[in-house]
């Protein structure tokens, strides 16, 4: 026994937490003793491990386990009021009962209890219940919590309308991590922004033009910013010298970067398919001006529709050196598609995974003309690509055309993977990738059914 004690605090990291807290709750637990001693032993090997040990198991628990923990004795009875994560979610209260006023009334019974209670500073604070909708009482955890540090803040509103976030909120100067599902926010006018602020994740959010604006560019610190489905803002004028990763999906009409120069990951989803032309000038040109380091983009939905608008280039001014893996659902019938995603490769030398989806439900939209895939001015661009995987095509020559132009411009390939939309013409699909000519004699073709 003093054996296993002794190897876990050298090994803590190693085991699994929350199997050591049912080994010391059996211990504690098990048939009575036949000396008293014994109790007063068994107690001490408990509260005799290591106060970081002990931080451990108490951070791998549930609220409401390790709240009952206070159980096993005298000196445990505080010791989970100094967890620095409240996590307050479906595992946080038992209940069999389906009634949503009786599960909400014991939710909020018990945030009430813990935020007493608990003494020492936070780290995280996150309220993220299935049944929760934006009660009044939020405010007033909201408000509790502002009194002291929060590193990272989490609020999830699964049901109802939007809960309005209350402007004390906005004073929590310490956060590192902001995150909100289904809120409406309106910054007081003394907003300053978010001093520390790493990491941004907003969701099925509310939020004016201005206030948006105000927000990212007032966090020096923002490395990581998720925006999906929003409303109140349209133009995305994203200006973050720090930022790394970029991941949005919505409805939206612009979207730019300034002092962007860090960012590295970017995934971009366009909701709306009525992409509504505005001048002449290119979209991707301006698009990849500040984005000198790109290493990963995904080109979601009908976001390569936007890039499309205006003239597209042949190629960029600068090539996305640092690009190695790109991803685009596309409209291959498209003409001003096609050259955008074509003019996307040919800008990015160094590409070793290449993803392409078909937009299946405008096969037969868009502006067509002779395939921009049929170029034989270009040889070998691709020197590094070692991965392609093409999805949800038809068959169609525009597809076709593609596929030759990836196996003859990749020396390097490896293997590319075809999967089409229906197993309509599928044999005849295989015969014709077949026959087509490779650079790569390594490059194997997998052809996956629908």
């Amino acid at each position: 026994m003093v054996f296993f004690f002794n190897y876990f605090e050298e090994k803590s990291s190693e085991l699994g937490f929350p199997f050591v807290c049912l080994f010391l709750i059996f211990q504690r637990h098990r048939e009575p003793p036949k000396f008293p001693c014994e109790t007063e032993i068994e107690l001490d090997r408990i509260s005799g491990l290591s106060e970081h040990v002990l931080d451990q198991i108490l951070s791998h628990l549930s609220i409401r386990d390790a709240v009952r923990t206070s159980t096993l004795s005298s000196k445990w009875r505080c010791k989970w009021a100094k967890i620095p994560n409240l996590v307050f979610d479906s595992n946080c209260i038992a209940s069999p009962s389906q009634d949503q006023a009786l599960i909400k009334n014991k939710l909020v019974s018990v945030v009430d209890h813990v935020l007493l209670l608990h003494r020492e500073a936070l780290n995280k604070f996150k309220l993220s219940h299935r049944e929760l909708v934006g009660v009044t009482d939020i405010d007033r955890w909201i408000l509790h919590l502002s009194w002291r540090p929060v590193n990272e803040f989490i609020l999830e509103i699964w049901k109802g309308t939007r809960y309005k976030i209350p402007s004390c909120l906005f004073s929590y100067q310490n956060l590192i991590h902001l995150e909100l599902f289904n809120c409406l926010l309106r910054p007081p006018s003394s907003f300053k922004g978010f001093r520390n602020l790493k990491s941004l994740d907003l969701q099925h959010v509310t939020l004016a033009q201005d206030a948006f604006e105000n927000l990212i560019t007032n966090c020096p610190l923002l490395e990581r910013l998720t925006l999906m489905n929003f409303d109140g803002f349209s133009h995305l004028k994203i200006s973050a010298p720090n930022l790394q990763f970029f991941d949005i999906g919505g409805a939206f009409d612009d979207v730019s970067f300034e002092h962007t120069f860090q960012l590295t990951l970017v995934s971009i989803g366009l909701y709306d398919r009525n992409v509504a032309l505005s001048g002449s000038s290119s979209k991707l040109l301006s698009f990849f001006a500040n984005l000198p380091h790109i290493r990963r983009l995904e080109v979601q939905s009908y976001f390569l529709k936007y890039l499309a608008m205006g003239n597209v280039p042949t190629r960029l001014p600068k090539p996305c050196i640092d690009l190695n893996y790109l991803s685009i659902r596309v409209n291959f019938n498209d003409m001003d598609e096609s050259a955008a995603a074509l003019c996307l490769l040919k800008s990015s030398p160094n590409l070793q995974e290449v993803e392409m989806l078909a937009r299946p439900e405008e096969q037969s939209g868009g502006r067509t003309m002779n395939s921009s895939w049929e170029d034989e001015h270009w040889t070998n661009l691709l020197l590094q690509l070692r991965s392609v995987k093409i999805v949800g095509i038809s068959g169609v020559q525009a597809e076709l055309d593609c596929i030759k132009f990836l196996l003859s411009n990749s020396p390097a390939l490896e293997r590319m993977t075809i999967k089409p939309i229906s197993v309509d013409g599928g044999w005849d699909l295989l015969k014709e990738l077949l026959r087509f000519r490779r650079a790569s004699v390594l490059a194997e073709i997998i052809y996956l059914d629908p």
